[in-house]
């Protein structure tokens, strides 16, 4: 084992500690460390990123349920739509996608790097959502509103983007819940977990039928990461979550724009 698969390794840790931390933001960096720490081609790095994310989250959705902080109302009206949608994108959209997509001149655009660029664009508008101030949150006491059609539609195109990146989607979901159901902020990041950890596991099932998954490397990594959520949860009680989400949503951004610059100069 090298020095980058080994920061590799801390970085399942990482994803983990960022989960417990901050409620969210932690799967947007597992594609990059599978990808460039562990040297897995992008489509198998989103379907383990899938595995890897849901299942941390539903550590931290259980330990919210305990808390009874998870309304499994609107978790329900907002997975169905998105579960469907993220197995059928990783069942049959992404292995439909052709190897070689479009050439402009000498410069070939792959699949490979259309999933990166997708996902490079994705982690940007996270760390826009991350950076800047979310303004006044739902009081704790607040009714909640059931905006069916459009809780729908936000469901489904999240799923749809979860399919496409591995990411659990986090970043639009708790602003959904905020403003589509008025879910205070707390119950919003509680609920989103076990949305996120059911639709990266079904989307996960997708792929399945598809990959030859190497179930011993994506179990440690996944563990690890387990470790790193009770981490983060514990670290939780000595750090300000909301400078510590500002913070990282600016690496979030730098890391964005690195995987632009790397996958264009690397073509």
């Amino acid at each position: 084992m090298d020095i980058i698969e080994i920061f590799g390794y801390i970085g399942a840790l990482v994803i983990g500690i960022t989960l417990g931390l901050i409620g969210g933001g932690g799967s947007i960096l597992t594609v990059p460390i599978l990808v460039y720490a562990l040297s897995f081609n992008p489509v198998i790095a989103t379907a383990y990123s899938l595995f890897v994310v849901g299942t941390t989250s539903l550590v931290g959705a259980v330990k919210n349920m305990k808390k009874g902080m998870v309304d499994f109302k609107t978790a329900v009206i907002f997975a169905i739509p998105a579960f469907i949608a993220v197995y059928l994108t990783r069942a049959f959209l992404i292995p439909a996608i052709p190897e070689e997509l479009f050439s402009v001149g000498d410069f070939m655009v792959t699949k490979n790097l259309a999933i990166m660029l997708f996902f490079a664009i994705i982690m940007l508008l996270a760390s826009v959502s991350m950076i800047r101030n979310n303004g006044k949150e739902t009081e704790e006491d607040s009714k909640v509103i059931y905006n069916y059609p459009l809780i729908t539609i936000e469901g489904f195109v999240v799923g749809t983007i979860t399919g496409i990146v591995g990411a659990g989607g986090g970043f639009l979901i708790i602003p959904a819940l905020v403003l589509l159901a008025k879910l205070p902020m707390k119950k919003a990041v509680a609920t989103s977990l076990l949305i996120i950890a059911i639709k990266s596991l079904i989307g996960f099932l997708g792929d399945v039928q598809n990959l030859d998954i190497d179930w011993p490397f994506l179990l440690i990594f996944t563990g690890i990461s387990v470790v790193g959520i009770f981490v983060g949860i514990w670290l939780n009680k000595f750090i300000d979550g909301k400078k510590l989400k500002k913070a990282f949503g600016w690496f979030v951004l730098l890391m964005g724009i690195y995987i632009i610059y790397k996958e264009i100069s690397n073509q």
